[in-house]
């Protein structure tokens, strides 16, 4: 297939219908990534998670179930619970009105309840919110699709999962959140799609690999990409300290390959797989222009001296690389305003982005049009262009 350079039209960054149609239609119809078990380790643990509207919490029961519910009360709506995480104890009450449910979603009653008819407790209990398990990581989805489960997508991947150990990983802390940014969720993508930029944008990450890093094509819904650690000198003293207390680690961390090994799953998270420790990171559009990044590490369970300091500096590179990555995805958010913007022309080692950018094309391909469909025609003309598509 000949490679398409071109990547979308500017258009698809900026048009708020089109943002609509990506909600509904990509984020909303796909699994999300929320959390990993060790988040929730005992009963009565919640951890909340809110996308364009939805608001998810997963809660471990009496029974030691996770389960996932709409973070709403069946009475007038209210937030039942606040915050990333916490304990809601024995059961859960709405901080409005006082109705209360089990750990596993059964409405134990209202407050004042002869002020109601006769509520039956499991068709008022909360409601559910379909929920997938892949190894020790948990994944919401709100809308009905065909599309495949967060599990089936990371099926291939499972020996890495393994080597890692991720059912014995612990929460290294809070699940954050990165102060709001004015940029379409899409350039996020299109920045970590692909490692061409690392040797110029990232000098922290250029130092640690060096021409080691290469990324793999699209494989059914997920990306791999590779950053073998190098030997050279390093300018850098994060860096130069990584590699120097990463050949003095234990067994079995010390079996581990030298490398920083990532893995994308569509449409909006990725894992990384680090020797000192596993990470996730994730864009979380809030409005057209306007995304967070929410992220969360994980620690081996009996973290030694050597893995705590490893885990300390390679937060301190990835931090930097984050920061730098924002950088450079305002400025391609800006690019598409300009009378001089021509769009994109890819290079072969930008395969990352084009494969992305063809995934969207298959669930949206009216992004495919060189100039939006008038005001109001949106959904309506990529209905038409799926059902001549089928």
């Amino acid at each position: 297939m000949k490679f398409n350079r071109a990547g979308l039209p500017g258009w698809t960054y900026h048009n708020e219908e089109l943002f609509e149609l990506e909600a509904s239609n990509i984020f909303k119809k796909n699994w999300q990534l929320v959390c990993h078990q060790s988040d929730l380790p005992n009963k009565g643990d919640y951890v909340t998670y809110d996308i364009l509207g939805e608001r998810a919490i997963l809660l471990r029961g009496v029974d030691h179930k996770v389960r996932a519910f709409h973070n709403l009360c069946r009475h007038r709506g209210s937030r039942l619970v606040v915050g990333d995480k916490g304990n809601c104890g024995k059961m859960i009450t709405c901080p409005f009105h006082a109705w209360s449910y089990s750990l596993n979603g059964e409405l134990r009653g209202p407050a004042k309840p002869q002020s109601f008819p006769p509520l039956n407790r499991n068709e008022w209990g909360l409601k559910p919110i379909e929920l997938d398990e892949f190894m020790g990581f948990y994944f919401v989805k709100f809308k009905s699709s065909n599309y495949p489960k967060a599990s089936e997508i990371l099926k291939r991947h499972k020996e890495t999962f393994d080597q890692y150990q991720t059912k014995k990983l612990m929460s290294a802390g809070e699940i954050s959140l990165s102060n709001c940014l004015s940029i379409n969720w899409k350039t996020v993508r299109d920045v970590d799609n692909e490692g061409y930029h690392v040797a110029q944008a990232h000098p922290g990450l250029h130092d640690l690999y060096g021409e080691n890093y290469w990324d793999e094509e699209y494989n059914f819904w997920s990306t791999v990409s590779v950053g073998k650690i190098n030997s050279k000198p390093s300018k850098l003293w994060t860096v130069r300290n990584y590699r120097s207390i990463l050949e003095k680690l234990e067994k079995p961390w010390c079996d581990l390959p030298k490398q920083w090994y990532y893995i994308g799953i569509f449409p909006n998270a990725v894992f990384g797989f680090y020797p000192d420790s596993v990470i996730f990171y994730q864009e979380v559009p809030v409005k057209c222009n306007e995304t967070l990044i929410r992220s969360a590490v994980y620690k081996r369970p009996k973290e030694s001296r050597h893995l705590k300091i490893l885990r300390y500096l390679s937060g301190r590179i990835d931090n930097s690389a984050v920061e730098e990555d924002n950088q450079l995805s305002e400025w391609l958010n800006e690019a598409p305003k300009s009378s001089g913007y021509e769009g994109s022309f890819l290079s072969d080692l930008e395969k990352g982005v084009r494969d992305y950018h063809d995934a969207l094309r298959e669930m949206l391909p009216v992004i495919d049009l060189d100039e939006p469909p008038i005001s109001g025609k949106m959904s309506q003309v990529n209905a038409k262009l799926l059902a001549r598509e089928n």
